[in-house]
């Protein structure tokens, strides 16, 4: 797929949940993408690595572009943004990124939820439908993501999904300049498909 469908038109690659829906980014959405992490930037920081000076250029944007759809051209990365379905409105987004095949059949999930709209479940529906999307239409087997001790609103989201705690992990990603800790949790096509509703 070229790199101007990507950007111009849609990919057909999209995920559904009951508040959220999610597809690949455009570059048609880099104003309002980095207006909303620019107005969201000492939220985010925290719990993110260290920005590049031009990480909200237009030019950056770009290079995001290209490498998301190098990613997904090799079946190895997904990325979306995250929009309300009653209006549109971008709230944030989600990757689906190192996907294994062979006999680990599975990823890792990270996401961001601007500071506007934190909380206030579209994030965890996100997370649900990124979930739906990696073991039905992926057929991966496994979904793995972390969070920093710390951060009590992120492992409560994880669990609220179905994510089980399986650990910790001393020095696990640079954050924000340091080496931090991180707790780990893992998610398995038959546990996500027991999960309760609404739960």
């Amino acid at each position: 797929m070229a790199l101007l469908d990507w950007i111009s038109s849609d990919t057909g690659v999209r995920a559904d949940g009951d508040k959220v829906f999610l597809r690949p980014p455009r570059a048609v959405d880099y104003a309002v993408w980095s207006d909303l992490r620019r107005r969201s930037r000492a939220f985010l920081q925290p719990w993110e690595p260290t920005w590049p000076t031009d990480d909200l250029s237009r030019a950056a944007f770009r290079r995001r572009l290209t490498a998301y759809q190098r990613d997904m051209d090799l079946g190895v990365g997904y990325a979306f943004l995250t929009f309300r379905r009653d209006d549109k409105e971008l709230v944030g987004g989600i990757t689906l990124s190192n996907v294994r095949r062979g006999v680990a059949q599975m990823g890792t999930v990270g996401y961001w939820a601007g500071e506007p709209y934190a909380g206030r479940g579209y994030t965890l529906d996100a997370v649900r439908a990124l979930s739906t999307f990696a073991f039905s239409r992926l057929g991966l087997h496994r979904l793995e993501a972390a969070c920093l001790p710390e951060n009590e609103p992120s492992r409560r989201l994880l669990l609220r999904a179905g994510f089980e705690l399986e650990g910790r992990a001393g020095a696990y990603l640079k954050i924000n300049g340091d080496w931090r800790d991180h707790l780990l949790f893992g998610l398995v096509a038959g546990a996500a498909a027991r999960r309760r509703p609404g739960a």
